[in-house]
């Protein structure tokens, strides 16, 4: 069973009733469900991954202010506590007597607060370019199972894809490296005789068809030990991952190079042709240097448009 399985499960079983018996005031104003830190939250947890906060569980995200007073958050707290400790053949976990819990009551502006850096989430251009992705990957995670009130839901809406000016720096930049890495540093390294450093070139250059492959999917990127699990999961260049993981496990002896060339020049093809496809360049070369200005030239903002097309990545 999935930990979002176990967690809806566990709330409809014990936590549903908890709040409505108990606290019959709050119920309509907590959000329940299961987001944040962990692989469970993504959907990517599996036997391996139950060494350590696996447990059955939910968050109950509590509005900010003083709708519910540190008192009545003490006793939530107490009564979360109080739940049955095993289900389904799980073991709940203790809680930390420093705190740090990833279940439970949680301040819905403490978790975005962590996240994001600011309860609301980012604001400003600036903000969202300082954000690592993972970090918002992980705000939108999960699970929502009830938000009758919808503050939580709406940070989580708003946050939930880069404003489009942010998705267009992002993807200039990251296709730039792409080119850089791949299309030239690779061969000039190869020719130089410095198999290390192409190898290095052929990480920059994976790295950034990852992200570039997760922002026209309109999607973040998780922490990057999920990052092939979640590129394979992908409505667009899923089959990347093959190509990728071919291309920073092989090695570069001079019959592999050729080969490797030849799939970067592949993939920098195919997201030229879905660039293409869908208006974001005019630049009609093989050359993903060019589409990356071109990407550039889309942006709306023009304090956005005219930073360094590497300032957001």
């Amino acid at each position: 069973m999935k930990g979002l399985e176990l967690a809806r499960a566990y709330y409809e079983e014990y936590g549903k009733k908890m709040l409505r018996e108990n606290f019959p005031e709050l119920e309509n104003i907590i959000a329940v469900g299961l987001v944040g830190e962990g692989s469970e939250c993504f959907g990517y947890d599996d036997e391996i991954s139950r060494d350590h906060d696996f447990e059955p569980g939910f968050c109950m995200f509590i509005p900010d202010g003083d709708t519910i007073d540190s008192r009545a958050e003490f006793r939530l707290e107490r009564a979360y506590a109080a739940l049955p400790k095993e289900f389904m053949g799980f073991k709940r976990q203790r809680i930390s007597p420093v705190g740090g819990s990833r279940r439970g009551v949680i301040r819905t502006g403490d978790f975005y607060k962590k996240l994001l850096g600011s309860p609301h989430g980012p604001q400003t251009y600036a903000e969202w370019f300082a954000l690592p992705e993972h970090f918002l990957a992980t705000a939108v995670n999960g699970e929502v199972f009830r938000d009758d009130l919808g503050e939580f839901s709406s940070v989580r809406e708003r946050v939930s894809f880069y404003p489009r000016d942010v998705f267009l720096k992002k993807l200039a930049g990251d296709l730039l490296l792409m080119a850089q890495a791949g299309q030239y540093n690779y061969s000039r390294c190869i020719a130089h005789a410095e198999p290390a450093a192409a190898q290095l070139a052929v990480y920059e250059f994976a790295s950034r068809a990852m992200r570039a492959a997760f922002l026209l999917n309109g999607r973040y990127m998780p922490y990057y030990k999920w990052s092939f699990r979640a590129l394979r999961g992908l409505e667009k260049f899923a089959n990347l991952a093959e190509t990728l993981e071919f291309l920073i496990t092989s090695d570069n002896s001079p019959d592999m190079a050729e080969i490797k060339s030849a799939a970067i020049e592949d993939t920098a093809g195919a997201f030229i042709e879905e660039l293409q496809t869908r208006g974001l360049t005019e630049a009609v070369c093989g050359d993903l240097e060019k589409h990356a200005y071109s990407v550039n030239d889309r942006i709306s903002d023009p304090s956005v448009r005219n930073a360094n097309v590497l300032a957001a990545v």
